[in-house]
């Protein structure tokens, strides 16, 4: 039992009410099948599927188009208490806010009535298409492109870690479509449905965490997508992707957090029974100052992601600084938390039987997608001296 995240005062009923409803879900649904998912690497599609009834998928998706319309600050709240069931399971189920990201960001009217109605009308499963074998935090190194051919584009090209990527209905693509222009001008966005001929998905990747989450490579071979099908216009694409990560950013963050407080919640519990020289284990100092640590870790990691989320729910241009204080920080965090609470298990802790080996190797991909850390910190560094030079 997780007793120690409290609700903030600030939240409204609302809020308390889907914030609640996510905890129960995580614990009733998902925290009592998650070894079985990471042990067998399997699709959790029976849960994806639960919690698309109840209204946890597709949570900004418009009330125009069917939606909730949620802000991001609402989705961090669902979005820990999902991450603190499984975050494999909970990547799985977040995972088509990021895909449709930049359809709510800038697509027209018939497109997001096609494609985020058609999420909120079946259980459908959406990917982002950006990443490639060769450029991963080098986005502008993107070498998957697309030819205009009379009224259709023609894709050629290779994705490679893309999350939902085996089973997606379709996706978000980035691809080059003017070589002799910068990064900011030199890509265009795509929607692109999953069954079009010459896409062949890959296998799924054995990872070392997260393991309910499917990761896999998309091939695309002379793939021809109607021009309707182009997000904005040619040219906006580099734009479009980054903005999607802008609102995706808190939500990545709020997941490590839900890490974070399941590593506190599970050491904590395991200190108070684990007793050595005849008094628990929670008696020494030692053992009762990592909890304090982690503790103060989580406490401001869910502060500083709520606060990112706020800020870019209000339209705020400093929300981008924000956001990747947030996932670095919580990154950093729920890595630390997780190889801690391995350390108050002592050897059981290195068991698999036992819930945080798992929490450490799932932990680790935080620092990794969306933006590594040191990407966060190169975002964050320039807007310091940014704002820097526009004062002085």
């Amino acid at each position: 039992n997780n007793n120690t995240q409290t609700t903030s005062p600030a939240l409204s009923d609302d809020q308390i009410q889907i914030q609640e409803m996510a905890r129960k879900f995580a614990r009733e649904e998902i925290a009592p099948r998650a070894a079985y998912y990471d042990k067998m690497g399997e699709y959790p599609t029976e849960i994806v599927n639960k919690a698309w009834e109840v209204g946890l998928v597709n949570l900004n998706v418009p009330e125009k188009y069917g939606g909730q319309g949620l802000g991001i600050f609402e989705s961090c709240l669902i979005g820990e208490e999902l991450a603190w069931g499984c975050t494999g399971m909970s990547t799985a189920i977040g995972t088509n806010g990021l895909g449709e990201a930049p359809v709510i960001l800038a697509g027209n009217h018939e497109q997001k009535k096609k494609y985020l109605g058609w999420a909120v009308e079946e259980p459908i499963r959406v990917g982002y298409c950006v990443s490639e074998p060769g450029a991963g935090s080098d986005v502008a190194g993107i070498t998957t492109k697309a030819v205009k051919k009379g009224d259709k584009w023609v894709i050629d090209g290779e994705k490679m870690w893309i999350t939902n990527g085996g089973v997606a209905d379709w996706y978000f693509v980035l691809a080059k479509t003017d070589p002799t222009k910068k990064a900011g001008e030199a890509f265009t966005g795509f929607i692109v449905d999953a069954n079009t001929p010459g896409i062949t998905k890959g296998r799924k990747e054995a990872n070392m965490g997260q393991r309910a989450s499917n990761t896999a490579g998309v091939k695309f071979e002379e793939v021809v997508v109607p021009e309707e099908n182009v997000l904005g216009r040619p040219g906006l694409g580099f734009k479009i992707a980054m903005g999607a990560f802008d609102k995706t950013r808190p939500f990545v963050a709020c997941a490590a957090v839900g890490l974070g407080q399941r590593a506190l919640d599970e050491a904590a519990a395991y200190s108070l029974e684990r007793k050595t020289f005849g008094r628990p284990i929670s008696d020494y100092q030692g053992v009762s100052f990592m909890l304090a640590d982690m503790a103060i870790g989580v406490e401001t990691a869910r502060m500083m992601t709520l606060k990112s989320a706020w800020e870019i729910d209000r339209g705020n241009r400093q929300g981008t600084y924000f956001a990747s204080i947030a996932k670095a920080f919580a990154s950093d965090v729920c890595n630390k938390a997780a190889a801690d609470a391995v350390q108050v298990f002592g050897g059981a802790g290195f068991n698999s039987e036992y819930p945080v080996e798992k929490l450490m190797r799932d932990a680790k991909i935080f620092q990794i997608y969306e933006g590594t850390s040191q990407i966060q910190r190169i975002i964050i560094s320039r807007a310091v001296l940014q704002s820097k030079k526009e004062t002085s």
